[in-house]
């Protein structure tokens, strides 16, 4: 996996870069907020430090999720508990207190990646028509146009992307997108499926299959 690590420079983040390397991930480095939004688009995971030079944690994390839906990790001191709600609040995927062990890290790079989908969709990139998820970038198109999408919305799609017009369940959905233990109403995925067909212009791309599921496929053009 692409990670990008951000905070300031010293032995503890060359030490975490060292190790991820290890476990298998390319690292790449940075060390400031505007770095790290320059990155988006080009990496499929980002931690940083909520201490940075240039930009606010919180708002930090902010841009990053007015432009995209790449899983994020934050680091933070151990008083800092106030900064730790504010940051999971402005959509960070977890936040995490400084120094972490590497193993821990590691858990927790994975458990992220399972609930939002960056293990499961890796570097593929899904063209059905008009329309192009690049499940590395988190980036989806229609006719050449970005299609700007929460989190759960492009996890969603992806799912139904990555079927290739297979239906796939609720159950599955739920279960892939909101996770195991996702005890909340059925009714958030069809609220989803609802956002998902008005951004893509036409309620056709998403099929209901009633009693099943869900099937995304290009809309028949009129005659």
């Amino acid at each position: 996996m692409q990670i990008l690590l951000a905070g300031a420079d010293g032995p503890d983040k060359e030490s975490l870069a060292t190790g991820l390397r290890q476990h298998g991930h390319e690292v790449d480095l940075a060390r400031t907020g505007r770095e790290v939004l320059s990155w988006l688009g080009h990496t499929e995971f980002v931690l940083f430090d909520l201490a940075l030079p240039d930009l606010d944690g919180c708002e930090l994390c902010r841009r990053i999720r007015a432009e995209s839906a790449v899983p994020v990790i934050a680091f933070a001191e151990a008083e800092a508990h106030l900064d730790r709600v504010l940051v999971l609040r402005a959509g960070a995927d977890d936040c995490v207190v400084h120094p972490i062990g590497l193993h821990e890290l590691a858990a927790r790079i994975e458990a992220v990646s399972r609930r939002t989908g960056g293990v499961r969709n890796g570097g593929a990139l899904y063209r059905l028509g008009a329309l192009t998820v690049d499940a590395l970038r988190r980036w989806v198109t229609l006719d050449g146009t970005q299609v700007r999408l929460t989190r759960k919305e492009f996890e969603l799609l992806a799912l139904l992307a990555e079927a290739r017009g297979a239906v796939v369940t609720r159950d599955s959905i739920l279960a892939q997108v909101w996770g195991d233990n996702w005890y909340g109403s059925t009714r958030t995925l069809d609220v989803h499926v609802g956002a998902l067909r008005s951004k893509l212009g036409d309620k056709r791309w998403i099929e209901t299959v009633r009693g099943v599921g869900f099937r995304l496929h290009p809309p028949r053009r009129e005659m």
